[in-house]
This record gives C-alpha cells, sequence and structure tokens, in this order.
C-alpha cells in the first residue's frame, strides 16, 4: 500500500511538471515541443502500468515524464528568454536609427557613441548566447539616448530630406535651382551634391540635367543639419 502511495505521488508530481509553462501566456508554437509530448506519452504509460499493478514499470515511466517535462521547461525558458531578447535589441535599434535621422550622432555625439557602444555590447552578447546581458546592453542603448528630448528638436527645426520634383513650367526645377533654395541649400553651386546623392536613380547617371517631374530627390545632410520627411508646400521651413 505504502508503494502505490508513492507511486501516486510520483505521478502526480509528473502531471504537474509537464504543465509548467502551459499557461496561456507563452505561446502555443512553445508549449507544442517535442519534450511536452514525450512527458505526456510517457505519463500515460505509467498510469497504464499502474493501472495493471506493474508499479516497477509504472515508476520508470513517470520518472521518465518528469524528466522530459523539465526537458520542456528548459526549452521554453530558453526560447522565451531568447524572444526577450531579440525584441529589446529591435527595440534599441529602432530608437538608434531614429536618433541617427536627427543627426544625434553629431548634435549629441557622447550620447550617440554610447548607445552605439551599448548596441554592439549587445549584438556580441546574443551571438554568445548571454540573454540577459544582451538585453541589459540593449537597455543601455534607451538609456544613453532618455535624455535627449528629440521631439523638441525635430519640431521647427528640420529641414526636408526629399523633394519631389515638379515641371520646368511650375517651378523651374532643375538641380541649380533646387540646390538654392533656401530649405536645400541656399546655394545653387552646391548642386553637384545633390547630383551624387541621387545619380543611381536618375534616368541618366551621367546627365545632371536630366530629372523627371515625379522624381524623388534625396537631400543629403552636409553640416549636421536635421532633415526628416518631404518637403511640402506651404510648411515653412528654415533657411540653410
Amino acid at each position: 500500500m505504502k508503494r502505490g502511495i508513492i507511486l501516486l505521488a510520483v505521478l502526480l508530481l509528473g502531471t504537474q511538471a509537464v504543465f509548467v509553462f502551459s499557461q496561456a501566456t507563452v505561446p502555443l508554437s512553445l508549449r507544442d515541443n517535442e519534450f511536452l509530448y514525450e512527458s505526456l506519452r510517457l505519463n500515460n504509460l505509467a498510469r497504464l502500468a499502474f493501472d495493471v499493478g506493474d508499479f516497477e514499470a509504472s515508476t520508470a515511466y513517470a520518472e521518465e515524464a518528469i524528466k522530459y517535462a523539465a526537458f520542456s521547461d528548459e526549452y521554453v525558458f530558453l526560447r522565451l528568454k531568447m524572444m526577450e531578447t531579440d525584441n529589446a535589441i529591435a527595440a534599441a535599434r529602432e530608437r538608434l536609427d531614429y536618433a541617427a535621422s536627427l543627426n544625434a550622432s553629431v548634435l549629441f555625439p557622447a550620447e550617440y557613441g554610447r548607445a552605439q557602444t551599448a548596441y554592439g555590447d549587445a549584438q556580441a552578447h546574443r551571438v554568445a548566447e548571454r540573454w540577459d546581458n544582451a538585453i541589459a546592453s540593449a537597455n543601455q542603448v534607451l538609456a544613453a539616448l532618455a535624455g535627449i528630448d528629440f521631439t523638441t528638436i525635430a519640431a521647427g527645426q528640420a529641414l526636408p530630406s526629399q523633394y519631389t520634383v515638379r515641371s520646368w513650367q511650375l517651378s523651374r526645377d532643375c538641380l541649380w535651382n533646387i540646390a538654392g533654395r533656401p530649405w536645400v541649400y541656399n546655394d545653387p553651386f552646391k548642386w553637384p551634391l545633390l547630383f551624387e546623392a541621387n545619380k543611381s536613380s536618375m534616368p541618366d547617371p551621367n546627365n545632371p540635367d536630366l530629372i523627371h517631374p515625379g522624381m524623388v530627390l534625396q537631400i543629403p545632410s552636409i553640416s549636421g543639419e536635421i532633415r526628416l520627411g518631404m518637403w511640402e508646400t506651404g510648411v515653412e521651413y528654415p533657411s540653410f
């Protein structure tokens, strides 16, 4: 009788172990893994052996069920940690890219430099499967940039980074005239900068005079000025 009580306890422990990570918060793709299924199979065999009085086999099956349940838990834990790490690194990358779009490397070199270093550390830790270190480094990226008010920086200070070419009849658009506009470079002699930045997408990369209405020109930052978005009619931009 005592042996049966002990065996029932083992079986119940096996059942409990199998469902450690079956909460709704765990994605189904992780809960449905080979270790979990093997644990369930062994657990069923343990119960069947117990029902026919083969207590030795039942105990062996139950112990194996517990072992595979532990493997399932380890697998789920690892996958969740990997997902958490990848999400943290993605958030850090998004924030770093946004900072770069606002020329943070020029305006805030110390903060941006720390963020870049932390991001590199996060990637290195990820490759080495040091999950917690990778998450910590990714969070350091956000911390390094947290003191910069990007909203204030962008508002009212940004020059356009793109321009859609209009017709010659409407606006006399050519690279010379576009470069001379105050919100571009305020200097027509800087037209080669526009040409170099856009020649690969021009109809004839060897002919700077050939631009067509509807083409989107990229306006690169050349002295640390903030450039964001498409030029819009009626918007007041600061002069370069």
